[in-house]
């Protein structure tokens, strides 16, 4: 059997890399072709998202990958973050750069919604976990401070969709995406009429919603010449990220949950269908969408930007990579300094050093002051929010937990994954490291019927990375300390 060959292009909010997988039989190989940088840049009192320097990396992945592998590539797919998006006029023209989730009109903008309609009525609707940057808050807030932007608007194009629109002239919303928007109703399996009503934005701004693993449609004739290939189709993968990502879990059974652990964590089960009830709305929990249908229960959690932040002041002083970071950690003392990842302190801080201190000034304990003394901190305070979140899942979750899988960059991460199973006191298995960008490349190939459903994806994913296991160690002093975590979270909430 000769091997198929797939490229996978994953943007996240730092950066970018396109993989060119390899297929076989009964193994998939993946290799980084390209990597660039993606950062938010400031435009006035805003940041927002460079698209077209963005499509240019992707074009530069594309030659790269053409000339640098005589290799016959059966399609690309990419996927990115959740809920940013563009407008497009009626000529199909981007009528200004998009605005970035971390830009500070969203607070206000969902503030101001909630007053027209009550978040009991949104999360029947939708399902989705409140967050000030879902795109139903980021649309508010065009239509109310932007309105010059709306009243061009005729195509809205989450940031996957406008990549595809540049190469194919195709535009489409896939599924997956669709569901993070807090725009869609999973229960009625479309972009909810009430919402955009309350908005005052028509809903024929929105794209036909389209499955995962399906072709689009392929690369224009002027791409194709400016990359020097023939016309590559073009497959809608599962374009959110984290969709793809639980994809490519190597999970047996249904035991198990997963933290998609990057920029963002991201806490979950897979389930049939929605879970939406009083006590998910309570707990704040999120009904995202995966391939074939399927439902990702799950909580956003604070991730490695609290350390990506911290990373960036030090760096001023000479240039420390992540390995250099977690070589000291063990000099730290445990459980000196603990932080609530998702106090609004660290949503965009201009120094995240100086945030941590303050809070922990606010909750009376010691500041951390040398650099391992702020990983520890930082790490101990993410895995304790993790068993946060856990045990709300283990409430809510109609099945059994007995394991947690950790994909994506933090699954590289050997402290936090070790820390994590020491918190919540169950087996921890790490990787794929690159779990996006495999399951990206693993539904191209379901899309060329290479495989025949996720269950024979995650065989061979499984058969191709073995996960690395951390048993709970010490669990009696993450327990005692674990009380503690949750009454500091509790005095946070008093201050901002």
């Amino acid at each position: 059997m000769n091997p198929d060959y797939f490229l996978a292009f994953d943007i996240g909010a730092a950066s970018g890399r396109a993989f060119l997988g390899e297929l076989k039989k009964d193994q998939i190989k993946i290799q980084e072709i390209y990597r660039f940088k993606n950062r938010m840049i400031s435009k006035g009192s805003h940041v927002v998202w460079d698209v077209y320097g963005l499509f240019d990396e992707i074009k530069k992945g594309l030659r790269k990958c053409v000339e640098e592998n005589a290799k016959p590539i059966s399609s690309i797919g990419i996927d990115t973050w959740g809920v940013d998006f563009g407008l497009f006029d009626q000529k199909g023209n981007l009528i200004s750069l998009p605005f970035a989730y971390r830009d500070q009109r969203n607070k206000k903008a969902m503030e101001e919604f909630l007053l027209k309609v009550s978040p009991q009525k949104i999360y029947k609707l939708t399902g989705i976990q409140f967050l000030q940057f879902n795109s139903l808050f980021q649309l508010y807030a065009v239509k109310t401070q932007n309105p010059e932007i709306m009243d061009k608007a005729k195509n809205l194009l989450f940031m996957p969709d406008i990549f595809n629109y540049f190469l194919t002239g195709e535009m489409s919303t896939e599924f997956s995406y669709a569901t993070t928007s807090q725009l869609f109703n999973p229960l009625k399996d479309k972009w909810e009429e009430q919402l955009f009503r309350a908005l005052d934005v028509p809903v024929s701004l929105m794209q036909k919603i389209d499955i995962a693993g399906i072709r689009l449609g392929l690369i224009n004739k002027n791409t194709a010449e400016e990359i020097g290939s023939n016309p590559l189709p073009v497959v809608l993968t599962a374009n959110h990220d984290t969709a793809s990502a639980v994809a490519a879990v190597p999970a047996q059974g249904k035991e198990w949950a997963f933290i998609s652990s990057g920029t963002w964590s991201i806490m979950g089960v897979e389930l049939d269908s929605p879970l939406i009830n009083k006590k998910s709305f309570k707990l704040n929990f999120t009904n995202e969408g995966g391939i074939n249908h399927r439902f990702r229960l799950s909580k956003n959690i604070t991730g490695f930007w609290l350390l990506q932040e911290c990373r960036k002041k030090w760096k001023t002083n000479k240039n420390i990579t992540y390995s250099e970071l977690m070589k000291n950690i063990n000099s730290a003392e445990p459980f000196r300094s603990l932080i609530d990842p998702d106090h609004l302190l660290f949503l965009k801080p201009l120094d995240m050093t100086k945030a941590i201190a303050w809070f922990c000034q606010k909750t009376f304990q010691p500041c951390p002051r040398k650099t391992p003394e702020f990983v520890r901190t930082i790490l101990e305070s993410m895995a304790f929010k993790y068993r946060v979140v856990y045990d709300e899942l283990c409430s809510l979750s109609p099945k059994t937990i007995k394991k947690i899988h950790i994909i994506g960059g933090g699954s590289r991460n050997q402290a936090l994954c070790q820390f994590t199973a020491d918190a919540l006191g169950i087996p921890v298995f790490s990787g794929p490291a690159e779990a996006t960008a495999v399951g990206n490349i693993m539904i191209q190939a379901m899309a060329e019927q290479k495989v025949d459903s996720v269950e024979s994806m995650r065989d061979l994913i499984s058969k191709s990375f073995t996960p690395q296991i951390y048993k709970p160690q010490r669990s009696e002093d993450w327990d005692r300390n674990y009380k503690r975590f949750k009454t500091l979270c509790e005095q946070g909430h008093d201050f901002k």
